[in-house]
């Protein structure tokens, strides 16, 4: 596998090069570019200059070189050859253009290190240097040498306090059944993988394993990849591969400041000499026979996700990696599974790439004969993990304490609920000077309410409140398949989604009602409370989501109205157009 021979008088990184796509990160045998088709700029696409092809691993796109220049020019085939042929003569670009080899020898190296650099050939273009890769070997081979280098591992102390915070909240038991383990430091790499070969074990084509400049066999861990190795154990409860959780993020040269670097990696080799790529392995946990399979995206996630829901679930490493679904579905639909639950996070909402990922698994469900539904839950949490982890804590939006005045004054509770407080009041000790404290009433209230009773105290409160109307507006996504950019996300995501306002005719009523309210309460206050108050447990009528960043909030009388932007701390004043969103019946079904 050490070369590859082309049709073609150019490669396509000559192509590359024509279109102008930025290079984030080069690798042995490809580079990792900016997508022009769903114009992430995370470098998420591959173009392997040994195949002379291209994949977004974002939104999933693909195809060979030509149909790249295609795509791009809106030109056919034919056309675009002849142009590349021309803009290559005249240009004096030589990535590839000897029509024999991809090309030759480009980039210098370390002993161990991952390429550093591009030698400049002519015209100070690059040449590339095919790196000979390893088959991958076989699924047994493959699970076998990885469970005993996980074997080899320990997981250390700041790993499994991470794993066992409220952010992950795995036990120590599960985190001993899943597997985890801490990347080891590079200078034992060489003595584990002798090790491993001494126990019978394959390296050549396994993910991980490579060759260093002197032909020995070793492992590809350094201080760059240090964190938590995460196993892919497939359907048939094998290791295929592990996603590593990284301590740093990593980040490109290039990337601004504020730009999150990538958390997770797959273990791999594929830039090494002899080397091998991880693919995108999936992870399945539960019952093969199972009458409903969840699925959802992140290896991590998919674990989590199970201890807490004791659910089969099945997870890919990102969204729009779904091809390994079709023989798990196959296998699945065979063995008597029904149902498969769409849970990918709430991405799918906002980015049409990870709602086409999302989409992928209901065709492949149908394909099989299998049913297939969408899991909500509450928009405030990403993803299903985070939703499950929130429950488990007890992590829901909640009210401040209140007295029994203010419980009253906010329509908590009704008159009769002072005998539940003074009760309580006399189960806790709190001394009779006191009481009056602990209701929250002033000293002419608690007269009132010794001499008249509640009834008497009732019509002294009635005074301090008011009652305020108020209506939800939610965006639609009745049509299925639409996306919104700014979909349960704050207000300036809204307005870098290119709107200056809430756009009225995205949105649908989803409820109207009263609340009470002490006369003097801030705007901010009342809408916090409206807030908490349909973010758990709805009432009855109530036909939308909990509310959640994105949604509009009206508060109004007949002197005024008020809209109010649900953003992700808070609430921002905006103007909006009710007469402009579905209204009436025709909103409570849909």
């Amino acid at each position: 596998m050490a070369s590859y021979s082309h049709d073609f008088p150019f490669g396509i990184m000559d192509v590359v090069e024509l279109l102008h796509l930025k290079v984030r990160r080069r690798q042995a045998n490809s580079a990792y570019v900016d997508c022009p088709f769903c114009n992430d700029y995370r470098g998420k696409m591959n173009v392997n200059y040994a195949k002379d092809a291209w994949r977004c691993n974002y939104c999933g796109e693909s195809g060979g070189m030509l149909s790249l220049y295609t795509r791009m020019n809106n030109t056919t085939t034919s056309d675009a050859y002849r142009e590349i042929c021309d803009a290559l003569q005249t240009g004096d670009t030589y990535w590839g253009a000897s029509g024999s080899t991809s090309a030759e020898a480009v980039r210098t190296r370390g002993s161990d290190e991952s390429p550093r650099s591009a030698e400049s050939g002519p015209c100070g273009k690059y040449y590339l240097q095919i790196v000979d890769q390893s088959n991958l070997a076989s699924v047994q081979e493959v699970h076998q040498t990885l469970s005993l280098l996980f074997g080899m591992l320990s997981l250390r102390q700041t790993h499994k306090e991470h794993l066992m915070s409220r952010k992950r909240g795995l036990t120590q038991a599960q985190i001993k059944q899943y597997g985890f383990k801490s990347t080891p430091p590079h200078f034992i790499c060489r003595s584990l993988t002798e090790r491993l070969i001494k126990n019978g074990c394959t390296v050549r084509g396994v993910p991980g394993f490579y060759q260093d400049k002197n032909g020995n066999w070793t492992v590809n861990f350094n201080s760059f990849t240090s964190g938590i190795l995460i196993p892919a154990v497939g359907a048939d409860g094998l290791i295929h591969g592990a996603q590593i959780l990284l301590d740093k993020p990593m980040k490109n040269e290039n990337d601004p400041a504020d730009k999150p670097g990538a958390k997770y990696i797959w273990f791999s080799s594929s830039s090494k000499n002899m080397g091998t790529g991880s693919g995108s392995p999936l992870l399945f946990l539960g019952d093969l026979s199972a009458n409903t399979v969840y699925i959802t995206e992140g290896l991590l996630k998919g674990y989590i996700s199970h201890s807490l829901m004791n659910r089969t679930i099945a997870a890919t490493a990102g969204a729009n990696n779904t091809a390994a679904f079709d023989e798990l579905f196959r296998l699945l639909a065979k063995n008597g599974t029904k149902l498969i639950v769409e849970a990918q996070d709430m991405d799918k909402y906002a980015n049409e790439n990870t709602a086409k990922g999302a989409s992928k698994i209901y065709l492949l469900a149908r394909k099989y004969g299998m049913q297939c539904r969408r899991l909500t839950w509450n928009p405030n949490y990403k993803g299903l993990d985070d939703w499950q982890l929130a429950l488990k804590y007890g992590d829901q939006p909640k009210r401040k304490e209140m007295t029994f005045k203010e419980l009253y004054l906010w329509g908590q509770c009704g008159i009769d609920a002072i005998d539940k407080h003074l009760e309580t009041a006399s189960a806790h000790g709190i001394p009779n000077e006191n009481v009056r404290g602990y209701l929250g009433l002033s000293e002419k209230e608690m007269s009132v309410f010794s001499y008249g009773g509640s009834s008497e105290l009732k019509n002294i409160l009635n005074i301090q409140r008011r009652p305020q109307r108020f209506r939800i507006y939610q965006l639609d996504f009745a049509k299925g398949t639409q996306t919104i950019p700014f979909a349960f996300k704050g207000y300036e995501e809204m307005r870098k989604a290119g709107f200056l306002q809430p756009p009225a005719g995205k949105y649908r009523l989803v409820y109207e009602g009263v609340v009470f309210c002490p006369c003097n309460a801030p705007h901010e206050e009342i809408l916090g409370n409206i807030r908490i108050g349909f973010s758990e447990r709805m009432p009855e009528g109530f036909s939308g989501r909990a509310v959640a960043p994105s949604d509009i909030l009206e508060l109004f009388a007949e002197d005024y109205r008020r809209y109010f932007y649900v953003d992700m701390n808070g609430f921002r004043q905006v103007r909006f157009s009710p007469f402009l969103t579905k209204t009436g019946k025709e909103h409570m079904e849909t």
